[in-house]
C-alpha cells in the first residue's frame, strides 16, 4: 500500500482463462461508457420489475457508491498533508531525534488516516445493498470463496516469485522493495501501523481496484482488458517503479480470484494473507537469520560427527 502525501519522509509500501462463450459478467442492454458504471451502480441492465397494471417499470437509478469509495480512499492518501507539520512538531517537542520524529509522524498518520478512510467507506457500503451485486450468474460460496482466497495468497506468492526472477534475470533489478523497507521501519517505531498494513489498506484496496476500477470495466470491455487495465493502475500507485511487474502480477492474480468467486471477501482475503506475510517475515528477519546461522552450526557439527563415527 502507498500514502502518496508520505513520501515527504518515506516511500511506503507494500487468469482465469475464459473464451467469449464462458464470459459471466454483466453488459448492459444498451451501450454504455466506463463513465456511466463507474459514476454509479448499473442497475438498469437487469430485468424491468412489473407493476400490478402488467407493465414495466425500471428499477430505481443506482447509487454513485463507487465514485463515494473512490473519493474516501483518494482523500485518505491525501489528507495527511494537511496534519504532516503539527503532527512532526508534536514528535520533535518530545525529545525525538528529527528521523525518528518522521518516522512517528508517518506511522501514526497512516493509522488514523486510513483507519478513518475504513470506516467511512464501510459507511458508504452499508448503505447501498447492490454495491456487489455487479455479476451475473450464482456466486461461490462463502466456504469456497474462503478457500480461493487461502489458495490465491499462495497463488500471490508464487506469482511474485516469477515476477522477481524475471526482474532479476532478464532486466537486471536487484530483489528487495524500498516500499516494504520503509514500512517496516516504520511497523517497529508505530506497531499501530501494521493494522493499517496488513488490515484497512488492503480491504480498501480490493474495494477500489478490484471493485470499482475493475467490476466498472468488467460490465463495459471484457475481462482481459479489465484485468490489465486495473492491475496496471494498482502497479502504478504504489510508485515503486524499479518493480512494476511485481505490483502488476499481483493486481492480476487478485482480478482473477475477483472474478473466479464473485466476491470481494476472495482477493482480501489472499490480499491481507501477503501483507501479513511480508509484515511477520520482515519483522522477525534478525530472529530467521539466528535460526538459520544455528541450523547452520548445527548441520556443520554433526557431519564432523558422522565423519569421527565412519573412522
Amino acid at each position: 500500500m502507498i500514502l502518496i502525501s508520505l513520501r515527504l519522509f518515506f516511500e511506503s509500501s507494500t487468469i482465469e482463462r475464459a473464451s467469449i462463450s464462458e464470459r459471466n459478467y454483466i453488459m448492459p442492454t444498451k451501450r454504455k461508457t466506463f463513465i456511466d458504471n463507474f459514476l454509479k451502480n448499473d442497475h438498469t441492465s437487469r430485468p424491468k420489475t412489473k407493476n400490478n397494471n402488467g407493465g414495466s417499470r425500471p428499477k430505481s437509478q443506482g447509487k454513485k457508491t463507487p465514485l463515494y469509495v473512490l473519493l474516501i480512499f483518494i482523500a485518505a492518501q491525501l489528507s495527511p498533508i494537511l496534519f504532516i507539520a503539527p503532527t512532526l512538531s508534536y514528535f520533535q517537542g518530545q525529545g525525538m531525534d528529527q528521523e525518528a520524529a518522521a518516522t512517528a509522524t508517518s506511522g501514526w498518520l497512516i493509522f488514523l488516516t486510513m483507519g478513518i478512510g475504513f470506516l467511512l467507506t464501510l459507511l458508504v457500503i452499508f448503505r447501498d445493498k447492490r454495491f456487489f451485486d455487479i455479476w451475473r450468474g450464482a456466486k461461490s460460496s462463502v466456504f469456497m470463496s474462503v478457500v480461493w482466497g487461502l489458495l490465491g495468497f499462495l497463488l500471490l506468492l508464487i506469482g511474485q516469485s516469477i515476477a522477481a526472477l524475471i526482474e532479476m534475470q532478464l532486466l537486471g533489478i536487484e530483489p528487495g522493495s524500498e516500499n516494504t523497507a520503509s514500512l517496516v521501519n516504520i511497523a517497529e517505531a508505530v506497531p499501530f501501523a501494521i493494522v493499517s498494513i496488513v488490515l484497512f489498506g488492503p480491504i480498501l484496496e480490493e474495494l477500489v481496484f478490484r471493485r470499482v476500477l475493475f467490476g466498472s470495466l468488467n460490465q463495459t470491455t471484457n475481462f482481459f482488458f479489465a484485468t490489465a487495465i486495473s492491475a496496471l493502475v494498482f502497479a502504478l500507485i504504489h510508485f515503486d517503479f524499479t518493480h512494476l511487474l511485481l505490483y502488476f502480477t499481483t493486481g492480476l492474480i487478485l482480478a482473477f480470484l475477483y472474478q473466479k468467486t464473485k466476491r470481494i471477501i476472495t482477493p482480501i482475503i489472499a490480499h491481507i494473507c501477503l501483507n501479513g506475510y511480508v509484515m511477520l517475515i520482515q519483522l522477525n528477519m534478525d530472529k530467521i537469520l539466528e535460526f538459520q546461522k544455528q541450523m547452520e552450526e548445527l548441520q556443520t557439527a554433526g557431519f564432523f560427527f558422522f565423519q569421527y563415527l565412519i573412522k
